[in-house]
């Protein structure tokens, strides 16, 4: 693991400036940028990037969940069911983390995997090739037991791969539960609240957080999702699908290429 050196730092703040103005666009905490940039080109070991950028996310998530919150851009009811059961898959999920650490090339293949089918789906509806977009609206349809497992089974990622869980929240509120992007958008940041407090904090009882390097994250998170949080309105649904799968296919390429001794720069 790399000494904080001031260029390493300088880095690690660019880096979550940019997660956290992301993420505060499409949702996803950041962790989508942090977790590669700090593996591959800064050198952190798979299960000390996914355990630092998950306590990373705690900063981001707040910061951006709040600033959808006083702009009205998140469902609060929605919120809850998701983060509560959210939180017992984060448990489970932290335990199977656990399993797999000894794997790390495993580790990296299940997060590729974990990014390509909401990466493919969001590139194909972002170019305008899926159904028409419907009118957004300021809610999300009631689907209480539908929330309860899809929360639990985004915790249990969410411990296992560190992601925050945006990146399946995103798309899964809005293809499975009809949910208007803007919404989409506060209600993912929101649900990671719990979800990375806890998580994050289990990783670093574990050992895998690299304080220094998370810290110095947070803060350029906390920045970046508040401005991403003010100027989401200034971009169109399609255009944040669009952003959100391309980014996403590139990561889950970088992944799984490694997994098989293909280098993706």
């Amino acid at each position: 693991m790399p000494a904080i050196t001031a260029w390493i730092g300088t880095c690690l703040v660019a880096i979550g400036l940019a997660a956290g103005f992301l993420g505060g666009i499409i949702g996803t905490g950041g962790c989508s940028v942090m977790l590669p940039a700090i593996h591959f080109w800064l050198g952190y070991p798979a299960p000390i990037a996914v355990g630092t950028t998950l306590f990373a996310v705690i900063f981001t998530a707040i910061s951006g969940g709040y600033g959808h919150l006083v702009r009205r851009n998140l469902d609060v009811r929605a919120t809850l069911w998701l983060g509560i059961f959210g939180i017992l898959g984060v448990v489970l999920g932290s335990w199977l983390f656990t399993l797999l650490t000894d794997h790390v090339s495993l580790l990296g293949l299940i997060l590729g995997l974990a990014f390509l089918w909401p990466a493919i789906r969001m590139s194909w509806e972002g170019f305008g090739l899926g159904s028409p977009h419907k009118k957004e609206g300021s809610s999300i349809p009631e689907h209480k037991t539908g929330f309860a497992v899809f929360g639990f089974l985004i915790g249990l990622l969410t411990g296992i791969v560190g992601l925050g869980g945006g990146y399946a929240l995103v798309p899964g509120l809005i293809y499975l539960f009809g949910a208007p992007v803007y919404i989409t958008m506060g209600t993912s940041l929101a649900t990671m609240i719990p979800l990375a407090v806890v998580g994050g904090g289990i990783k670093l009882t574990q050992g895998y957080v690299a304080m220094g390097a998370g810290l110095l994250l947070a803060a350029g998170t906390v920045i970046g999702a508040q401005i991403g949080a003010a100027v989401i309105k200034k971009f169109k649904p399609n255009t944040l699908k669009l952003i959100f799968g391309l980014y996403f296919l590139y990561v889950s390429a970088k992944f799984i290429g490694a997994y098989f001794g293909i280098m993706i720069w």
